[in-house]
């Protein structure tokens, strides 16, 4: 007796592995580049961490709301089409078969076999069909605005403590080299487990978040130490 084949495919996680990468790496990002800007600017100790701290609260509640609203606007608009295809499917079901089956043709079907395709998955959920084939969603993608928030505030705040603990740690004649460098090294291991946990090659992703971050550092860093100057 043969064995059912069972596939996992990763476009099953892309709903809350983007929150979390991308609320990880703004965590480390703006954090190490605030404290580095602080720090830059002539700031103490004590100044830095608060600095750091303040920006660890405000970006964990910033990303959660972001990523509600946003999320939500996504739900909304898919909610939206899902009711109108079902009034459409409700009042006008020869014109959303003839819909499906045109949209089979364009697939690569003959008319006769897309026509006979779109009225036995018609048959079975008429909705399901049009959802998948018509409008492009799935469960996969489907929008959750809660776990995104949670997610990307959550993980936001885990990259946030890195350089946190990191300047609280060191003395601070190393602190802005520790930090950096850190953070640099939290930023391509974090770029490698999103490569893996989506099944993408870790090179480019790697790269990409090393090279903003770093961008990103240099820049507040630039900013704090020309500012931090003229104030003085």
């Amino acid at each position: 007796m043969s064995r059912l084949h069972v596939e996992s495919h990763n476009i099953a996680r892309i709903g809350w592995l983007r929150a979390a990468v991308l609320g990880a790496n703004d965590g480390i990002v703006s954090t190490a580049s605030l404290v580095v800007g602080v720090a830059a600017a002539a700031g103490g100790k004590q100044e830095v961490l608060l600095a750091g701290l303040a920006g660890l609260a405000a970006g964990a509640l910033s990303m959660a709301a972001g990523e509600y609203v946003s999320v939500s606007s996504q739900a909304d608009t898919e909610a939206a089409d899902l009711a109108r295809e079902t009034a459409e499917l409700a009042n006008e079901p020869e014109a959303e078969l003839k819909e499906l089956t045109g949209i089979y043709v364009e697939r690569g079907l003959t008319p006769d076999l897309a026509r006979q395709v779109a009225e036995q998955l018609t048959a079975h959920d008429a909705m399901a069909a049009h959802r998948r084939d018509e409008l492009g969603l799935s469960e996969a993608t489907a929008a959750r605005p809660l776990q995104a928030a949670l997610a990307s505030a959550a993980t936001f705040t885990a990259g946030a403590a890195l350089p946190l603990l990191v300047a609280l740690a060191v003395p601070a004649n190393i602190l802005s080299a520790s930090v950096v460098g850190s953070s640099l090294l939290a930023l391509a291991l974090l770029g490698a487990l999103g490569a893996r946990a989506g099944g993408a090659p870790l090179g480019k992703p790697v790269a990409r978040v090393v090279f903003w971050g770093a961008l990103a550092m240099a820049v507040t860093a630039g900013v704090g130490k020309l500012f931090g100057t003229a104030i003085a």
